[in-house]
């Protein structure tokens, strides 16, 4: 486990082909389904691939991307948090997923709030956005609490629907 960060509960490391499984069960989830969408990974073999172009591939061509979410005591992997570029953001994108069995205990804001700290201390990124769908009154929430400020509308090429634009910056660039 290549471990990046890690907070008092947490451990955060980059994602290899050993997660597969846990990928497959988190793509799959409810909450991945209704705020993120169908990703079309319905076998481990599309779940290896999704780690390899999504997750390597991004940690490879952007120096950065979404980090697998452990819980120390366990090692049980439990959601995703890190950064995506977007084609259609100026600025990198503050993106997480996390099992909906882990949720109400504290642990995306715990790992948000390491990322966070991570992309300006290690990555020297100051402006992050993040996009979150209207209905999605949890993640709006925690965006919230570690200081983002909701800043526009943007409608992602090929939808026809607004998401809601946040930054950790008073004033946003997009």
């Amino acid at each position: 486990m290549k471990i990046i960060t890690k907070t008092e509960r947490l451990l955060i490391a980059k994602a290899d082909f050993g997660d597969k499984a846990f990928i497959l069960e988190l793509l799959n989830s409810p909450t991945w389904l209704e705020f993120i969408g169908d990703k079309g990974v319905a076998t481990e073999k599309q779940a290896q691939h999704y780690i390899k172009e999504s997750l390597i591939g991004s940690y490879a061509k952007n120096g950065f991307g979404l980090y697998k979410i452990s819980v120390k005591e366990s090692l049980e992997s439990i959601g995703l948090c890190g950064f995506l570029q977007r084609d259609y953001l100026e600025n990198p994108d503050l993106g997480f997923a996390l099992l909906p069995k882990y949720e109400g205990n504290g642990f995306m804001r715990e790992a948000a709030k390491a990322i966070m700290q991570f992309g300006k201390s290690q990555l020297k990124l100051d402006c992050i956005s993040a996009i979150v769908m209207p209905k999605n009154v949890r993640s709006k929430g925690l965006l919230e609490k570690i200081g983002f400020k909701q800043v526009g509308i943007v409608h992602p090429p090929g939808s026809d629907e607004g998401l809601l634009l946040f930054s950790n910056q008073k004033s946003h660039p997009n």
